[in-house]
């Protein structure tokens, strides 16, 4: 798409809208934008939009395909697009190599923004400059813009590809998928269409969960470019084309190691993943997997193998992601108190649980639902929980998933108001529960903005409150 004769309204002005309007001065033929709340912005009102002016039209995420203003644009012929289709379309060749730099891109409910990160250090520790942007980081629209970049390593939402048609991938991964943001959407099967998109036209490796269902359906009806590679990676044994893991080794049965693509060969010792386990040594399945998949992108893309698996090696996942944030004691009979507060579905929190041991966790859990259901979660991960503490405005729908799967459970529900106590009366109640041995795990299944600012900011508070919980007690300790 040639952006120079486009009329282009930029609606929303958080940090994609913004990065966009920022990238189309002097590449579009006119930019106008639009947001209610923003007083820098040249609209604040949707009625005052002359529709005769604009040739194209880029959303924020916030706004959903039903939204009026979107209905209307494509009404009147009008494309709408993402700041990722709009990135795309305004790449920039690179130094080294005169071309576009090529785009490593990750979706999925769970894992995104570990995969990116760790695909990034793979990349990096290969000798290219691979930022990991979209999602985090830099936005996308700013990073093609860099003439620095050897590659780019994206984490891409569902919200972006719903409106993003054009990428043709150099290698693309789908980490998992499960219901979220179904309100968003209207639905999971146009969910995960969206999700799909990733597949489209990929072109040197697809890398799919092949211990994911609904992950296999979508790569079985992708439609990659001729001469792709399709990668599963697996926590089991690999069968041939697959990466995976066998008798306390990852192992490479995709031949993108180096070997035969159906002989095992031994990569990395879990043991040597001391940043992914627990302190026993106990691997996050989780996080293992997003390694694997991180491995297969970056194999597939051309990485080096030897300082690919180093990287792996030494990762350390991001803030907010299963991250011990305040001990009482040391050792095996430490109280830990450990912040994911990143798990903002079901589907996360199942596998946060899923790392620890019956009876090990009092568990952190609730906020805003969107319309989820927990019955699923509790079933399956009660027995790993000594008590339950309940945050959140509206905790019906945690509560009744207690009383149906789990009664007998102790639980405390934390009063909403003030908001500002919430955090601290949580830790406060966890804390009471908690036992030599044991983790107090913030892993909400629930986004934040109910009571917080962002996950970040649940998160921060958590580790805020369990630093004082910590040093309030270990003087009687």
């Amino acid at each position: 798409m040639d952006m120079s004769d486009k009329r282009v309204l930029v609606v929303g002005l958080g940090i994609s809208g913004r990065s966009v309007a920022e990238a189309l001065q002097g590449r579009a033929a006119a930019v106008t934008t639009l947001d209610q709340k923003v007083a820098q912005a040249d609209l604040h009102d949707f009625d005052a939009i002359d529709w005769d002016q604009v040739d194209l039209v880029m959303t924020s995420p916030v706004f959903n395909p039903r939204t009026p203003f979107i209905l209307e644009a494509q009404r009147r012929g009008i494309p709408v697009v993402s700041e990722v289709e709009v990135a795309w379309n305004l790449r920039v060749d690179s130094v080294r190599t005169g071309a576009p730099a090529p785009w490593i891109g990750i979706t999925g409910t769970n894992g995104k923004t570990s995969t990116t990160q760790m695909a990034s250090a793979m990349m990096e520790a290969s000798g290219l400059r691979a930022p990991a942007v979209g999602n985090i980081g830099k936005a996308v629209s700013q990073a093609v813009l860099d003439p620095s970049n050897d590659c780019l390593c994206v984490e891409l939402s569902s919200f972006q590809l719903h409106f993003t048609d054009s990428l043709a991938l150099e290698c693309a991964a789908i980490t998992n998928l499960a219901a979220d943001h179904l309100d968003w959407h209207g639905g999971f099967e146009r969910y995960a269409a969206d999700k799909a998109k990733v597949y489209e036209g990929v072109r040197k490796a697809l890398v799919y969960n092949a211990d994911d269902d609904r992950v296999r359906v979508l790569t079985d009806r992708a439609h990659p470019a001729p001469g792709c590679l399709k990668v599963g990676f697996t926590l089991g044994s690999p069968t041939a084309g697959q990466i995976g893991v066998d008798r306390g080794w990852i192992v490479d049965k995709s031949g993108l190691a180096g070997g035969e693509p159906d002989r095992a060969e031994r990569l990395v010792r879990l043991s040597d993943l001391a940043h992914l386990s627990e302190p026993d040594g106990t691997v996050y399945p989780h996080l293992l997997a997003d390694a694997l998949c991180a491995l297969a992108l970056c194999l597939g893309a051309g990485a080096d193998r030897g300082a690919a698996l180093e990287a792996m090696r030494v990762f350390t996942p991001g803030d907010h992601r299963i991250q011990t944030v305040a001990s009482l004691g040391s050792g095996p009979d430490a109280i830990r108190f450990v912040d994911d507060s990143k798990a903002t579905n079901a589907h996360a929190a199942m596998a946060s649980l899923s790392s620890y041991q019956d009876g090990s966790v009092v568990w952190i859990a609730g906020g805003l639902a969107k319309g989820a259901r927990f019955e699923d979660l509790v079933r399956t991960q009660a027995r790993r929980m000594s008590a339950v503490v309940i945050i959140g405005r509206d905790q019906t729908t945690m509560l009744q998933a207690f009383e149906a799967e789990a009664p007998d459970l102790p639980l405390t529900l934390i009063n909403p108001e003030p908001e500002q106590d919430v955090m601290a009366k949580a830790v406060q109640a966890a804390g009471s529960y908690a036992r030599p041995g044991q983790v107090v795990l913030l892993a909400p299944a629930c986004a934040s903005m109910d009571q917080f600012k962002s996950y970040a900011d649940r998160g921060q508070q958590f580790a805020d409150q369990a630093d004082r919980w910590v040093k309030a007690h270990g003087e009687n300790h």
